[in-house]
């Protein structure tokens, strides 16, 4: 497993930072959810930016936010979950399409970000899912598992 966890981060490494790799963009269709503006991110929201890796029923979930786009990969899925992440009257949210019309992720209230971690409770059955920060394309040192309410 930690071999195809490094995989994972390398590849959205690569999304994230714009270098070479497949990026979340690549994919479609576009993303739905709107977001007002095109400034640089700050505040709550900055703290939402990177890679953040999860483990779900077996499976790594990797959540990348780059500004406003957000993209979001399992393993075991041939496409990539991409939209926005912003904040919307308040709250921090996330808002996913994915091509093969999962909606198990598609919207998701952010309950809490620090640098370290990030917990998002999302609609259409996944439930809260915490993740771990993968900063510069290095692992965390443990994934954290999907946490059913």
């Amino acid at each position: 497993m930690a071999a195809g966890l490094a995989g994972a981060v390398a590849v959205l490494t690569a999304c994230s930072g714009g270098g070479g790799g497949r990026s979340a963009s690549s994919a479609s269709p576009s993303a739905t959810a709107s977001t007002a503006g095109s400034g640089a991110v700050t505040g709550a929201a900055g703290k939402l930016q990177g890679s953040w890796i999860a483990t779900s029923g077996g499976k790594i979930v990797a959540l990348v936010i780059t500004g406003k786009k957000a993209g979001l990969f399992v393993t075991g899925r041939k496409a990539w979950c991409q939209g926005a992440a912003g904040e919307e009257a308040g709250m921090q949210m996330i808002h996913l399409t994915c091509p093969d019309g999962d909606k198990s992720r598609a919207t998701g209230m952010v309950d809490s970000v620090d640098g370290k971690g990030l917990t998002v409770n999302w609609s259409g059955g996944t439930g809260r899912e915490t993740y771990t920060k993968a900063d510069g394309g290095k692992l965390p040192s443990a994934a954290p598992t999907r946490v059913k309410q």
